[in-house]
């Protein structure tokens, strides 16, 4: 049986990403309270993962692909050019405002994409808003917007949960 200590942390991670979303919530508990059943009813969309079968991080996955259809997530590739991740961000439904975009004003934005990750994270921070990654351990970034506030207790619920996630833009002691 699944670790309800787990269960219950991501149960926390989909209100505090995805408030008022109760779909959210049905695909992350489903995933992990029945994985075969979440596999079976889901092949399609895990197949474009290579996901065939449970996997331990499957409510993780989960947790990602729902924020993703909500457009409460950005997945954005190792690669991906500086403008098109702003483009991505600006359009979910997290987003802060124009206001939160300001540091971008001068700003040399045409760097690889980590370090364009890390100055964005920086910037929005300033403006009140973290930038977080859900590692789904791929070449990509899934990424979320929440309030400062947050992100202390997004990444303490992703440990959770069993997983990681971290803030960009923050200097690390």
């Amino acid at each position: 049986m699944p670790s309800s200590t787990a269960r219950d942390a991501l149960i926390a991670l989909t209100a505090l990403l995805a408030p008022g979303d109760p779909d959210v919530t049905d695909r992350v508990t489903s995933a992990h309270d029945d994985p075969d059943a979440f596999v079976r009813d889901n092949a399609d969309q895990l197949d474009d993962r290579g996901i065939n079968e449970p996997i331990p991080e499957l409510a993780w996955i989960a947790l990602v692909d729902a924020l993703a259809d909500h457009d409460l997530l950005a997945e954005v590739d190792w690669k991906e050019e500086s403008e098109e991740i702003i483009g991505q961000l600006r359009a979910l439904r997290s987003n802060p405002g124009d206001g939160a975009w300001t540091w971008l004003e001068g700003q040399d934005v045409h760097v690889a994409t980590f370090e364009f990750l890390e100055l964005a994270g920086a910037g929005l921070r300033a403006a009140g808003t973290s930038l977080a990654v859900l590692d789904i351990e791929s070449d990509c970034y899934p990424l979320v917007l929440v309030p400062n506030a947050d992100a202390p207790d997004l990444v303490s619920l992703a440990t959770a949960a069993g997983f990681t996630a971290g803030v960009l833009g923050v200097r690390q002691a």
